[in-house]
C-alpha cells in the first residue's frame, strides 16, 4: 500500500494492541465504517508496520509488551512519514501525569478504556479529516517557503499591542541570521537595517500610518560580516473596526542581484568599458545641465576637446590590445591632471571650477569646465593637460612618446546648446591637428566656415573618379651631368566643376582621412604608366615616370599585384617606373618594409625616398633598404644660398647618398644659384620651377623631345 490509502482509496487506520479481543472489537468497528485497517500487537511490531504502510491515524494502546505505546508514539515521530500522522493513544489510565506523558511523546490524542463505541468511528473520522486539513496545511507551508527561497522573499507581521514582530524562516535568512522561536521588538528589527538608511524606514512606516496607505520601500540590511544586502520591501497597515492601527503586514525581497545587474546595465549605457570613463551619452547629458547652470549664474562653460595626435600610426604599427592599454594609461593620466577623485573633480583655483572628464571615442576626450568667470582658468587647465601627456608611457616594456591637439569651444559666445559645443571644440582640435599637434586652438567661426567647405570637398570627392576629373601634371627632372630630362614625376590634379583646378595639397589629406587614398593612388598609377607608354611609342624621349605612393597605399598587401597590373596594362617597361616612397611610411613596420621593398625591385622597378631629411631614418635601416633615389626636401633647397645649415645639411644628404649608392634628386630649384650649388657639390638631378612648373601631358611635351638641353 502507498499513498497513505488501502485498496479502494480508504484512509487507513493501524490498530496496536496487545489483547486480541479488544484490538478485534476495534478492527471490526472500524471495517464496518469502509476503512483499511493493519493490526499489530505491541510496539516494536507497530514501528515495522508504520513504515511499511504509512498509515493516516495509529489508534495505539499504551500497556504493551517489548515496547509500550509512549515510546513507540515518540519512535514514530522520529520517522519522516510520522510528522503528520494523527496518533492516539488508548488507555485505562485517566490520571493528569498520564495525559501530560502522552503529549509529550506525540500523541495527537488519547481515549480511555473502556471505548464507547458508538462515538468511535465519529472520533475517527474527525481524527481523519483533521489529519487532512494538517497535513494541506504543512503542504502549503512547504510550497510557500520552497516559493520564498526560490525568490528570496520572507515575509513578516508587527502586532502594534505587544510591539512584537513575527519573521519567517526566509526572512531570518535574508538577514544573514539563524533562525530563532519566538518574537521580537520592531525596534530589534530595525538594528539590521543599514545606520544610513533607518530613518528613511522609520519615516516611511510613519508617513504609511498617517495616510493610512500601503507602502513600498528599497533600503540595505547591514549583515554580520559588514557586508550590506539590498531588499524591498512592500507593507500595508491592519485596522480594527473603528479604524485603529492594530498592526502591519509586510513582504522583503533581496534584490541585490538585481541592481547589480542594473548598475552593470547603467554603467554600459553612461560609461566606457575600457577607460571606465562617462561616454558621449553621459557626457551630453551632463554638459546639458551645465549649460542650464550657466545661464541662471550668468557663468561660462568651456569644451575641451582632446585628440591623441597620430594615435592610428600607433595602433597600427603596435596592435590594438597595446593601443588600447595606451587609452587606458592616458584617461588615469588625464584625471590624475585635473585631479579628478571620482567621474568628477575639482581644479584647486581661486573659484573652482568644476571639471569633467569622458571618452567620446577612439582617441578623442573631452573635458568639460563649469562654473567659470575667469579665462585664465581654462588656459590653465588646458596646459596641465598637454604637458601631462608628453611624459612617455611605458606600454609592453617599450616606451611610447604622445602628444595631444585641443579643441576650445566656449558658452556663450561659440554655441548655444550641447550639440553646436561639441561641434565647434571638434572643427578647433581638428585645426589644432593641422598646425601640427601637440596645441590647442580656440573655436573661431572661420574655422566652422573652412569645415563646412572640407565637408563638401569630401562629398565631392567621393563622386570625383567616377566622373573622371581627376588629371595628371608632369613636372621634368633634369640631370645635371648632361643636361637632358632624365624623367618627370606625375603630380595629380582635381578639376573640380565648380571650383576649377584644385591643387593635391587642398584634397589629400581628406581623400587619407575617408579612405579614398587608395582607388585614387592606383588611378594615378596606371594612368602614369599609361602616358608613359604612349610618349614611348610615338617616338618621344624614352623617360623614367615617378609616382608618388601614399603611406596608406605602401601599407596594403596588394601593393606589388597593383604595380604589376599597371605595368601590365599599359605595356610600360619596368625599369622606366620609378616609385617614391614616404621616408615615415617605410620607417612604420622595418620588417615588411624590408619585405615590400624586396619584392618591388624583383618587378624591375626603381624606389626613391621622398622629401628625404625631414622624417626620421635610421642610419642602420636605410642600408639594409633596396633603394635607388634620395629626394632632398625643398625646405632645405630654398634657402642654401642663404642659410650656412641648410647647406650642410644638402650636402651631408649628397654625401650619404653617395657612400651608399644612391642617386640624389633636389626638389624645388628656383634659381640659377642653387642649381650651380647642387651641380658643383655632385647633386644627380634637380626638379623645380627654375625648370619647370608641373604641366598638363600636352605642354610637357616639348620637353620630351629627344637630346634637348635644359640646363
Amino acid at each position: 500500500m502507498n499513498n497513505n490509502k488501502g485498496v479502494r482509496g480508504q484512509p487507513i487506520v493501524l490498530v496496536v494492541d496487545d489483547d486480541m479481543a479488544e484490538r478485534l472489537l476495534i478492527v471490526e468497528t472500524l471495517l464496518e465504517n469502509n476503512l483499511a485497517v493493519e493490526e499489530a500487537e505491541d510496539g516494536m511490531e507497530a514501528l515495522e508496520v508504520f513504515q511499511r504502510i504509512s498509515p493516516d491515524l495509529v489508534l495505539m494502546d499504551v500497556k504493551m509488551p517489548r515496547m509500550d505505546g509512549f515510546t513507540a508514539c515518540a519512535e514514530m515521530r522520529k520517522l519522516p512519514s510520522g510528522i503528520d500522522t494523527a496518533i492516539v493513544l488508548v488507555t485505562g489510565l485517566d490520571d493528569i501525569a498520564s495525559i501530560l506523558h502522552a503529549f509529550d511523546a506525540g500523541a495527537t490524542d488519547f481515549m480511555t478504556k473502556p471505548v464507547n463505541w458508538p462515538l468511535l468511528n465519529h472520533r475517527v473520522r474527525y481524527l481523519l479529516r483533521a489529519g487532512e486539513i494538517f497535513r494541506n496545511l504543512r503542504q502549503s507551508e512547504q510550497r510557500l517557503s520552497v516559493a520564498q527561497k526560490i525568490a528570496r522573499l520572507g515575509n513578516w507581521d508587527w502586532d502594534f499591542e505587544k510591539d512584537t514582530v513575527y519573521c519567517s524562516r526566509q526572512m531570518w535568512t535574508l538577514c544573514g541570521l539563524d533562525p530563532v522561536e519566538g518574537r521580537f521588538s520592531h525596534e530589534i528589527f530595525l538594528q539590521y537595517v543599514h545606520p544610513d538608511e533607518k530613518e528613511a524606514v522609520r519615516t516611511t512606516i510613519k508617513k504609511a500610518l498617517e495616510e493610512k496607505k500601503p507602502y513600498r520601500l528599497e533600503y540595505r540590511i547591514q549583515l554580520a560580516d559588514g557586508a550590506a544586502r539590498i531588499i524591498h520591501e512592500q507593507a500595508e497597515v491592519e485596522y480594527d473596526g473603528n479604524g485603529a492601527p492594530v498592526g502591519m503586514h509586510g513582504t522583503v525581497q533581496d534584490i541585490s542581484e538585481r541592481k547589480q545587474s542594473e548598475e552593470k546595465i547603467r554603467f554600459l549605457a553612461y560609461y566606457d568599458c575600457l577607460t571606465g570613463l562617462p561616454n558621449r551619452q553621459l557626457f551630453t547629458n551632463y554638459v546639458g545641465q551645465a549649460l542650464l547652470t550657466a545661464r541662471r549664474a550668468n557663468s561660462k562653460v568651456a569644451l575641451l576637446y582632446l585628440g591623441i595626435d597620430r594615435f592610428k600610426r600607433i595602433n597600427d604599427t603596435l596592435g590594438h590590445c597595446a593601443g588600447d592599454e595606451l587609452l587606458i594609461k592616458i584617461a588615469a593620466r588625464l584625471s590624475d591632471s585635473i585631479r579628478s577623485s571620482d567621474i568628477f573633480g575639482k581644479l584647486v583655483l581661486s573659484k573652482e571650477p568644476n571639471i569633467s572628464l569622458s571618452r567620446l571615442t577612439g582617441d578623442e576626450f573631452t573635458i568639460l569646465l563649469t562654473g567659470l568667470f575667469e579665462g585664465e582658468h581654462t588656459l590653465c587647465v588646458v596646459q596641465r593637460i598637454l604637458e601631462a601627456l608628453q611624459t612617455s608611457f611605458c606600454i609592453g616594456g617599450q616606451e611610447i612618446n604622445v602628444s595631444g591637439s585641443m579643441g576650445i569651444s566656449i558658452f556663450p559666445g561659440d554655441a548655444d546648446d550641447v550639440d553646436m559645443l561639441l561641434k565647434n571644440g571638434d572643427v578647433a582640435m581638428s585645426h589644432a591637428k593641422q598646425s601640427g599637434g601637440n596645441t590647442f586652438k580656440f573655436f573661431a567661426h572661420e574655422m566652422h566656415d573652412r569645415a563646412v567647405e572640407r565637408l563638401k570637398l569630401e562629398i565631392d570627392l567621393q563622386k570625383a573618379l567616377e566622373r573622371d576629373e581627376f588629371v595628371l601634371f608632369y613636372q621634368p627632372q633634369v640631370d645635371l651631368h648632361s643636361g637632358k630630362i632624365a624623367g618627370l614625376e606625375a603630380l595629380i590634379r582635381w578639376r573640380h566643376p565648380e571650383l576649377g583646378l584644385i591643387a593635391p595639397l587642398k584634397f589629400i589629406s581628406i581623400a587619407e582621412e575617408s579612405g579614398l587614398i587608395l582607388p585614387i593612388g592606383a588611378w594615378v598609377l596606371n594612368e602614369a604608366c599609361r602616358q608613359a607608354c604612349i610618349w614611348q611609342q610615338t617616338g618621344m624621349a624614352s623617360i623614367r615616370m615617378a609616382v608618388n605612393i601614399s603611406s596608406y597605399q605602401f601599407r596594403q598587401d596588394g601593393l606589388v599585384s597593383m604595380v604589376k597590373q599597371a605595368l601590365l596594362n599599359s605595356g610600360l617597361l619596368p625599369s622606366m617606373l620609378e616609385l617614391e616612397v614616404t621616408e615615415g611610411s617605410i620607417m612604420q613596420d622595418i620588417d615588411k618594409t624590408i619585405y615590400t621593398l624586396s619584392q618591388l625591385k624583383e618587378i624591375g622597378v626603381t624606389l626613391s625616398v621622398d622629401d628625404f631629411g625631414t622624417g626620421y631614418s635610421s642610419m642602420n635601416y636605410l642600408k639594409r633598404f633596396l633603394l635607388d633615389t634620395l629626394k632632398i626636401d625643398r625646405s632645405f633647397v630654398m634657402d642654401i644660398t642663404m642659410d650656412p645649415n641648410d647647406a650642410a645639411i644638402v650636402t651631408a644628404i649628397i654625401a650619404l647618398a653617395g657612400s651608399l649608392g644612391l642617386k640624389t634628386i633636389a626638389e624645388g630649384v628656383e634659381t640659377q644659384e642653387q642649381l650651380q650649388f647642387m651641380r658643383l657639390h655632385l647633386c644627380d638631378e634637380i626638379q623645380g620651377f627654375f625648370i619647370s612648373k608641373p604641366l598638363p601631358a600636352d605642354e610637357v611635351e616639348r620637353f620630351l623631345v629627344p637630346n634637348l638641353i635644359l640646363c
